[in-house]
Order: structure tokens, then C-alpha cells, then sequence
């Protein structure tokens, strides 16, 4: 286990953003993991989690405690069964599962970040969810010192939530656990119109894993979402802000909002949310009021290639990020009556 005192963390995220940690802890099992948090707990020291630094915003102070990188290893597959440690990477673990023949995680190809946040975010993209192939997620439970195993229906999966992140400072996901599906070398059944519409299919059909798996790849890559060092663009947490789920009365506020800003004939994005509810775009949103791709003058600004990225273009400082953020915020409250709500974590700071 590796510690260093003073540590910068502004390279352990893809924002490249943050001040230093009192402490940096590297773990590298679950043992040193489990044995870390302890000692933070009994001594009363705050604790940063950190995996991929992909979906975190970290203030210019740092942060004045220990910060914790999981680093664990392990990726094992029984049939259809895989198991993932928290501190797997990602995007290598989706293209070991296409290279299995697996279908369930393809379309969550090029999401940066490590195994172990996925259950926390319910990351998604491209019409999957991994909410629908986990089964059992393995976590540190702060509040009764044991390791415990929580079962899909007790993770309250919901829409970019959890039972993880409603609490973040009581669990420590240690491994997740996926059932996958053997479709003979098929994707799943491709769920998203765009993904459907670059493979030439319809809606609900299925495609080889690795036609999917590229397909999503060059779809995230044209947007800026796929990791790459010497691009701007992709100095960001991805998507900066979720897309809204308004109740009936809440859209249809917004649809009035809409035709007289934009005109009668404009129509919203608008997808089914559940009973009573509708989930709009928020890169539509931001767009429509006015904040286009490329926007700002400063060392933050939206990404060039998706209105949904704040970016680093370089020398930003989290400062920057967040006087950005804020006015995109209060720029499409003003214009829709929609507060956006930020995805990544923040650390130190707030919108």
C-alpha cells in the first residue's frame, strides 16, 4: 500500500482539476482497502474515495484528509457470470466481455473510470444500464465495520442513482457482480435510435458484439467522450449535467416555456420516465439557451464537440469550471424554468 503526504490530485481525474490531499493512499486488494477506510473511520479523518477520477470535481484547496485510490485487480468469468473489482478499468473490462462473446455491457464501451463506480452512478449510455446485468454488488459497510453483498433489488437502482450514492458515506464498493448474456456472438438487442441509426438496423435488433462495441466508440469519439490526452474536449467528467425527469404538470409548464421562447411548432425532446413523468435532453437544453458548442472565453469552456461537456481546454482551474457550470445553470433556469443538476461529485466545492 502505497502513501504520499502533500499529494497533488489534479492528475487522478479526467478533468486534470484540484488541489492537493493531505494524504494519498494507493490500495491495491481489498484488504488494504477495507484497511484504510478503518483507520479513517476510528480516527476521524475524512476520507475521499477515488477510482477512474472520472466523475469528480475537485476544489483548488484539495482536500484535507485521506484520499484513497482503489486500485484492485481482478476480472474473472464463469459462463455467463462476471465478477469485476472496484478498481477495475472500465472500458478494458467491456472490451474483455466482447472478446468473450457476452452481450450486456457493450453499448457502455469508452465510459472512462473504474468498475467499482459503476453501480454507484448507474452508469448508462446508449440504451444499457448496468443496472440490468448486475446482480450482486460486494461493499465495505462503514456503519457496521463487516463486508456485505447486496443483491440487485436492495441496490434501488434508478435512473444515474443508487442506494450507493443516496449514501456515500457508508459503503466502499469492493467487487461488482454481472450475469451477462451468450446471444452467439450477438449484441444485445440495440435499444438507442442513434446507436441503431450508425449500425443501419432498427430499433430491437441485435448486431456482432464488436460491430456494436465500434459503433458506440466512434459515436462517444465524435462527441469528445472517449479519453485522449492531447484533446481538449475530453479534459471533462463527460456528461457535466443529468437530463431532467419532469412530472406532467413540470413538462408541460416547460412545453409552454418552449413555444414562447422558441415558437409553437418547436417540440422539446421528450422519453417516457415512468408513470407520470418525462425525461428531456439537457444538451438540448443548454443548446437552446444559448450556450452552443465551444462556449466561453476562458480556460473552461463547453466542449467543441457536445454541449453536455464542461471542459479543461488546459490551464482551467476548478474556479473556472464552476463560474462556467453556474452560468449555464442560471442561463437555462432563466430561459426554461429547469434547473440542471450536476452528474460528477463534488469535492470541497459547490454549484
Amino acid at each position: 500500500m502505497q502513501e504520499l503526504h502533500d499529494a497533488p490530485l489534479a492528475p487522478l481525474t479526467t478533468f486534470r482539476l484540484g488541489g492537493p490531499a493531505d494524504r494519498l493512499i494507493t490500495a491495491t486488494t481489498d484488504a488494504e482497502v477495507i484497511a484504510a477506510v478503518r483507520e479513517a473511520d476510528e480516527s476521524g479523518t475524512p476520507l475521499l474515495l477515488i477510482g477512474g477520477g472520472s466523475n469528480l470535481v475537485i476544489g483548488d484547496k484539495g482536500f484535507a484528509g485521506t484520499a484513497l485510490v482503489i486500485a484492485t485487480k481482478g476480472f474473472a468469468l464463469d459462463g455467463t457470470r462476471l465478477e469485476l473489482a472496484a478498481g477495475e478499468v472500465w472500458t478494458d473490462a467491456v472490451a474483455r466481455t466482447v472478446e468473450a462473446g457476452l452481450a450486456g455491457i457493450e453499448c457502455l464501451a469508452g465510459i472512462p473510470g473504474s468498475a467499482g463506480a459503476t453501480p454507484i452512478q448507474n452508469v448508462g449510455a446508449y440504451g444499457q444500464e448496468v443496472s440490468s446485468t448486475i446482480t450482486e454488488v460486494v461493499a465495505y459497510d462503514r456503519a457496521t465495520r463487516e463486508t456485505v453483498t447486496i443483491p440487485n433489488a436492495d441496490c434501488a437502482f434508478t435512473y444515474r442513482h443508487s442506494r450507493f450514492k443516496a449514501d456515500p458515506e457508508r459503503y466502499v464498493v469492493l467487487r461488482v457482480r454481472f450475469d451477462l448474456e451468450d446471444a452467439d456472438g450477438l449484441s444485445a438487442p440495440v435499444r438507442y435510435t442513434e446507436t441503431a441509426r450508425s449500425l443501419g438496423v432498427g430499433v430491437g435488433d441485435r448486431v456482432p458484439l464488436d460491430t456494436a462495441r465500434e459503433a458506440v466508440l466512434k459515436l462517444r469519439s465524435g462527441k469528445g467522450m472517449v479519453l485522449d490526452p492531447e484533446d481538449h474536449d475530453t479534459w471533462s467528467a463527460g456528461s457535466f449535467f443529468t437530463n431532467p425527469i419532469l412530472t406532467d404538470e413540470a413538462f408541460a409548464a416547460f412545453r409552454a416555456r418552449v413555444a414562447e421562447r422558441l415558437g409553437e411548432d418547436v417540440m422539446p425532446p421528450a422519453y417516457p420516465a415512468g408513470d407520470g413523468h418525462t425525461k428531456t435532453s439537457a444538451a438540448w437544453l443548454i443548446d437552446k439557451a444559448g450556450f452552443t458548442k465551444g462556449y466561453g472565453s476562458g480556460p473552461a469552456r463547453i466542449s467543441t464537440k457536445h454541449t453536455l461537456a464542461l471542459t479543461n481546454r488546459g490551464d482551467a482551474t476548478t474556479e473556472d469550471l464552476l463560474v462556467l457550470a453556474r452560468e449555464v445553470v442560471a442561463g437555462v433556469r432563466d430561459a426554461f424554468g429547469i434547473t440542471l443538476v450536476n452528474e460528477p461529485v463534488t469535492v470541497g466545492v459547490s454549484l
